[in-house]
C-alpha cells in the first residue's frame, strides 16, 4: 500500500495504530469541513468506517488520516482526509488517495466519491475527476 509514498512513510489501515485523540485534534480545530466536531461524533465516526493512517516511519508517530465509508461492494465515500502541517507540501496527500484507491480495486466498486473545497489537484493526480452529469445527484443536508 506504500509505494508512491515519500521514503521515510508509510500508510496503514490497522485501526489499532490510529491515534483517536490526534484525529479528532486535526479535524475538529483545523479542517473546515469538521471544525467544532465533538470526540464522540469523531469515535463514531471511525469505529463505522475503514481507516487509514500516514505515519512517520522513524517515529511511529501519525502524520496523516483518511476515512472511508463503504458498503465494500457497490460504493464508498473517501473522506476526512487530512495530513499535519508540518508534514505538507511532501506528496503524503497525493499519495495517501492513491493507496485508498489503490486498496479499493479489491471490492469492485461502482463510485467512489468524495468532496473538497480546496484540494481538487490532489485528487485529480489519482483518477478523481468532476461528475459529469451533477444533475442526477441529489443531498439531504448540508450543501
Amino acid at each position: 500500500m506504500n509505494s508512491d509514498l515519500p521514503d521515510g512513510y508509510e500508510i496503514s489501515t490497522d485501526p489499532a495504530r490510529l491515534d483517536a485523540a490526534l484525529i479528532h485534534q486535526w479535524l475538529s480545530q483545523d479542517a473546515y469541513w469538521a471544525m467544532g466536531r465533538t470526540r464522540e461524533k469523531q469515535d463514531v465516526a471511525i469505529e463505522s468506517s475503514l481507516n487509514y493512517g500516514v505515519y512517520d516511519g522513524a517515529s511511529g508517530a501519525q502524520v496523516g488520516y483518511a476515512r472511508l465509508v463503504t458498503d465494500r461492494s457497490t460504493f464508498a465515500w473517501l473522506c476526512d482526509v487530512y495530513i499535519a502541517p508540518a508534514a505538507r507540501g511532501k506528496g503524503l496527500g497525493t499519495a495517501l488517495a492513491a493507496a485508498v484507491r489503490d486498496h479499493l480495486t479489491t471490492y469492485g466498486l461502482r463510485r467512489v466519491l468524495l468532496a473538497t473545497a480546496d484540494a481538487h489537484e490532489v485528487y485529480a493526480k489519482v483518477g478523481f475527476e468532476p461528475m459529469a452529469k451533477p444533475e442526477k445527484w441529489m443531498l439531504l443536508g448540508e450543501q
